[in-house]
């Protein structure tokens, strides 16, 4: 599916403008800004057009900007669309499977290495943690609700997100968060901080989360509790 949406005044720039010549910054206004359309176009959309013939695609845009009649009816155009979409779907789902076995096998052989390291406990569950500083005050239960700060990053060291960098803990349910933070946060007490390394499957799966964390990620999060909320 195309990122972007032509205007209609570039629409008919390319349906008016004919290119006989190579352009520079001496061509003509109008030739210079239907050449821009069309590159920024591309550039946007290069995944996309890689499977379009650009030639009949111009005829497309002439035709339906000029009035004239279309060369294919209404159902051969949707056809042609709706295969291209199933095909396009189809190509993405191999490229999202294979990216997910990759981190899974990535993932497994980071932990495998991680919990030969002084001072990484393995539960049972397949969560891995670290005692950073230990706390003195109370342990969450599942239902309590607390206040924590916190950095996530993936095992190459890219940091997706992190509280501590935007100077404000945030306060939530132990239960209604991810699965490694539900387990690990009530192994924790107030004032303490750990490094959770969290496999996918108590992470975010094979979905992953938003365009940083892809599917099958093993994640790594720095949690400081600073308190268990009333």
């Amino acid at each position: 599916m195309m990122k972007k949406t032509l205007t209609l005044m570039s629409l008919s720039l390319l349906a008016t403008t004919s290119f006989s010549a190579p352009i520079n910054n001496k061509s003509a206004p109008q030739d210079q800004l239907s050449y821009s359309y069309g590159y920024v176009m591309g550039k946007s959309n290069a995944d996309s057009l890689k499977l379009i013939n650009l030639d009949a695609f111009v005829q497309g845009i002439k035709e339906s900007v000029s009035g004239q009649k279309a060369s294919l009816t209404d159902e051969e155009m949707a056809k042609a669309l709706a295969q291209y979409k199933q095909q396009a779907e189809a190509k993405q789902m191999i490229e999202f499977k294979k990216l997910a076995d990759e981190n899974t096998k990535i993932g497994d052989a980071f932990l495998a290495e991680n919990a030969k390291k002084s001072g990484v406990i393995t539960q049972t569950s397949g969560l891995q943690y670290q005692v950073l500083q230990q706390g003195s005050g109370k342990s969450p239960a599942a239902k309590s609700k607390v206040s924590v700060n916190y950095e996530g990053r993936l095992i190459d060291g890219t940091v997706f997100d992190s509280s501590f960098a935007r100077g404000e803990a945030v306060e939530f349910p132990v239960n209604q968060v991810i699965q490694g933070w539900t387990e690990g946060l009530q192994l924790m007490k107030e004032g303490a901080k750990y490094r959770f390394f969290i496999p996918a499957k108590l992470a975010y799966g094979e979905i992953g989360a938003g365009d940083s964390i892809g599917p099958n990620s093993t994640l790594i999060f720095d949690v400081e509790l600073l308190k268990v909320l009333p």
